[in-house]
C-alpha cells in the first residue's frame, strides 16, 4: 500500500512541475522528458525504499 501512496505523490509532484514548465512556455518535448526522467527515478526510489532489508543470517 506504502508503494502506492508513493507513486501518487510523484505522480503529483511531475504534475505540478509540468504544469509549472507549461506556464512557462517551455517546449511540450522537453516536458515530455523532463517527466518520463522523473518518473522513472521516482520508480526506482519508491521500490528501493519499500524493498525489505534482507534478515541477519
Amino acid at each position: 500500500m506504502n508503494f502506492w501512496i508513493y507513486l501518487v505523490g510523484i505522480a503529483v509532484v511531475i504534475g505540478g512541475i509540468a504544469w509549472g514548465l507549461s506556464v512557462a512556455h517551455v517546449s511540450t518535448t522537453y516536458i515530455l522528458i523532463i517527466c518520463v526522467i522523473m518518473l522513472g527515478l521516482g520508480i526506482v526510489t519508491a521500490v528501493t525504499r519499500m524493498r525489505q532489508k534482507d534478515p541477519p543470517a
